[in-house]
């Protein structure tokens, strides 16, 4: 049976554009579109999708406030398209804290309608597959006083180990677990998680609040440091690079490596390259194979590495794969990530 998918946005333009991009995909049917969430709810009454997209600034009710109805009283796998403005970033975030399984950007802002029409559909396939729960508190989140408080007793000796992390669908929650568990004194981190431009840097902002690393978006050059995570920014690849006994960041343009801009397989080659034996790797919940050789490639050089486990994951694609490979050292569910990570590097 294909996905059914809704589509909720008060541009007809947009509204068309899609309905025609995802009705390329023999996998996908789109049952019906509606101009606001008004016309949206009563839709999904009969029309029972599958999958919704969903705008955030629209006429009657904003797409905030239907997706935190929606989740306490009729949860639904939810890809949030947004222009992701200035200010975008930020209620984007608030929309994956609400329950939104995904954030893209319009055509326009960040990619172009074919790279657009690739993602979308990349997207709502993985929606698909997401387990989706009542989210009645709003995702209620720790403070960074009570992460620290979680994480006090851990001890991390001085090295010269790097973390390398990348997640996909379903890994700005998995992220937020690991990386506010880790200590001050943490190896330094690189991560590719993949979203859109404009929100990678929200969502680094973020995890700085709630965290006792310092967790920033990666800029091109910047060297790494103990307590201090670098996420790659969206749209631009993300590799590391050694000058003498330093490790720094490049970024950079380039095709799509698995329908993915930035791409976990691009940072994990490099690790394995430049890092080898003193890099820790770990691949968190996502969908496709982004990052499964690079993983493998990082085990053969002599890193350590670590798949998430099925049953903590949002989507069992990317760890799956890894696993499949035999790129994964260890299997651990997702509270113990963070810890695996630390021992690894001790």
């Amino acid at each position: 049976m294909p996905i059914k998918v809704l589509i909720i946005d008060d541009s007809a333009m947009i509204r068309k554009v899609f309905e025609a991009e995802l009705s390329k995909d023999p996998d996908i049917e789109v049952v019906g579109t509606a101009p606001d969430p008004i016309v949206g709810r009563d839709k999904i009454v009969y029309l029972k999708p599958d999958v919704i997209t969903l705008d955030i600034e629209m006429p009657r009710m904003d797409g905030l406030t239907f997706l935190g109805k929606l989740m306490q009283h009729y949860p639904l796998p939810v890809v949030v398209v947004s222009s992701l403005a200035k200010r975008g970033g930020d209620v984007a975030l608030r929309a994956m804290e609400l329950g939104a399984v995904e954030v893209l950007s319009k055509p326009g802002s960040a990619y172009s309608v074919g790279d657009m029409s690739e993602q979308l559909i990349e997207k709502v396939k993985a929606a698909a597959r997401v387990r989706v729960f009542k989210k009645p508190d709003g995702n209620k989140i720790m403070s960074k006083e009570q992460n620290g408080a979680l994480i006090a007793s851990i001890g991390v000796k001085t090295t010269n180990k790097i973390i390398a992390i990348g997640a996909s669908t379903g890994g700005t929650d998995a992220l937020r677990d690991v990386i506010t568990r880790l200590p001050a004194n943490s190896p330094p981190v690189v991560v590719v998680q993949h979203m859109p431009a404009n929100f990678t840097k929200a969502f680094a902002d973020r995890l700085n609040t709630l965290s006792q690393v310092q967790v920033k978006e990666a800029t091109d050059g910047e060297y790494l440091a103990t307590g201090k995570v670098l996420i790659a920014p969206g749209n631009q690849h993300m590799e590391i690079r050694r000058s003498g006994i330093n490790y720094y960041v490049t970024l950079f343009d380039g095709p799509m490596v698995f329908h993915q801009r930035p791409a976990v397989e691009i940072l994990f080659n490099s690790v394995a390259k430049y890092a080898g034996q003193n890099a820790v790797g770990a691949i968190l919940t996502g969908m496709g194979k982004d990052g499964a050789q690079g993983l493998l490639n990082m085990r053969n050089a002599g890193a350590s590495t670590v798949a998430q486990d099925e049953k903590t994951c949002i989507v069992f694609g990317m760890p799956k794969e890894a696993i499949d490979l035999g790129a994964a050292q260890v299997i651990k569910p997702l509270p113990q990530i963070a810890q695996t990570l630390l021992d690894f590097c001790n």
